[in-house]
């Protein structure tokens, strides 16, 4: 591949494809690209995950390829040397002090930036959505095929909208779930705002099931006081962390309760992580071990969610607007307490976007199917139909009645599985944007 599509002839990387083959040959219908989420996860092992997770039928039909994207994984990948307090997701997500001033985010999103900037080398200077698309594109090419499936999660759905936009004519069967909001003058910083709504949308699942007689891990009575509870005691851990060793940071304060929160949301297999953590704050249980992930694997990770989200489009804001909001949305949203609209690095990146971001249209093949749970804390159903908006014609949405990140074969509920197996099997769309009702 290019390094930058703008000089062709110029210094090339390699990007790290892996391949499943169609179960039947007899019934292949060609190549189903997964299209990692993030920005900034890898997908090399897609197909392995795929093979237990897709259904039969679509795995007859399809060499099921996957890949780590520029400057992830095995793919030229990035580093920005970060310190290791700056690899804390209370720093990464910013997460406002206390009293929800943001000098401190102010200056380590600054920090970040230049350090990224300084150690990223050229790659991360290369990394926006629209070179992934023209990655794939040349994934398709080095496949020997006219045209080109996908299933898009998270990030991914972005990626794969607009590799739609830009090579329509090469696209078979795509399929887009957890669905970003397209904006194109906002892209990330619209994906970071929209965590606000999202967790509001999605916290009450873990309300319900928090309250539930019965449950061992309960933490109150009602999910109103599951709601109360949780406000009470992030407020009590900014005042009175407690040591929690081995964590980064190596206490439990109330950003970390937050994050656990907002972590706990993405399914319903980790409500009792965050309630057993709940019950530790309160002192009825030990701490448990912390989780944090080894410093290598975050800085990868890390570098290129920078990249991609800074090379995407540019993040205006003064010190004093970025206040602003964030002492807004701490009133209206106060179960994220204004980390969604606050300071990033990408507003101190030094480099401008080589190119605009690509504006999704509905221009090409009525060849798109869109699923979506309803209560999505990364990628709300509200952002979701922006994506659906932007496409038109081109695009059918399924509306499944659940919570968690992550819809097509995620969450059990039939009626959207079956409806985008159907798609991918036979080609054929809902008539018109589907519902799917609560799995009973």
């Amino acid at each position: 591949m290019p390094l930058d599509y703008r000089a062709p002839r110029g210094p090339k990387i390699t990007l790290a494809v892996s391949r499943l083959t169609a179960a039947r040959p007899e019934l292949r219908r060609g190549a189903l690209l997964m299209i990692p989420g993030g920005p900034g996860n890898p997908g090399l092992g897609g197909p392995s995950s795929a093979a237990k997770r897709l259904p039969q039928s679509v795995l007859d039909r399809y060499d099921v390829i996957g890949f780590d994207p520029r400057g992830v994984g095995q793919s030229a990948p990035v580093d920005c040397g970060l310190a290791h307090d700056d690899l804390s997701m209370t720093k990464l997500r910013p997460w406002p002090a206390p009293d929800g001033t943001i000098t401190d985010n102010l200056a380590t999103a600054r920090r970040i930036a230049e350090t990224c900037a300084r150690n990223g080398g050229p790659v991360i200077r290369t990394m926006s959505t629209a070179n992934e698309a023209r990655d794939i594109d040349r994934i398709r090419q080095a496949l020997g095929e006219q045209r080109l499936s996908a299933w898009g999660e998270s990030y991914g759905t972005y990626a794969g909208a607009v590799y739609a936009t830009m090579f329509p004519q090469h696209t078979d069967r795509i399929v887009l779930d957890s669905n970003d909001n397209p904006d194109p003058s906002r892209v990330g910083r619209g994906w970071m705002a929209g965590f606000d709504t999202g967790a509001e949308d999605r916290f009450p699942d873990f309300a319900a099931w928090a309250s539930a007689p019965g449950n061992p891990d309960r933490v109150a009575e009602s999910p109103q006081a599951v709601r109360a509870l949780y406000l009470d005691l992030a407020a009590r851990l900014d005042r009175q962390p407690i040591p929690w060793p081995g964590a980064n940071p190596a206490t439990l304060n109330g950003n970390v309760l937050r994050e656990a929160m907002l972590e706990s949301l993405y399914a319903d297999a980790k409500f009792p992580a965050l309630a057993q953590l709940i019950l530790a704050a309160q002192g009825t249980r030990p701490l448990p071990l912390p989780s944090t992930p080894p410093d290598q694997a975050l800085q990868n990770t890390v570098a290129a969610a920078v990249g991609t989200f800074c090379d995407d489009v540019a993040w205006p804001g003064s010190a004093t607007d970025l206040a602003r909001a964030v002492a807004a949305d701490r009133v209206t949203h106060p179960l994220t307490a204004g980390m969604p609209v606050n300071v990033m690095p990408c507003t101190f990146w030094p480099y401008p976007p080589a190119e605009p971001a690509v504006r999704v249209t509905p221009d090409g093949p009525s060849n798109v199917v869109l699923v979506q749970n309803l209560r999505d804390p990364a990628t709300p159903y509200t952002g979701a139909l922006k994506l659906r908006q932007a496409f038109g014609n081109r695009a059918r949405m399924i509306a499944v009645d659940s919570g968690g990140h992550d819809a097509y074969r995620a969450n059990g509920n039939a009626c959207g599985d079956s409806l985008v197996t159907n798609f991918l099997v036979t080609g054929r769309r809902p008539a018109r944007d589907a519902f799917c009702p609560a799995r009973r």
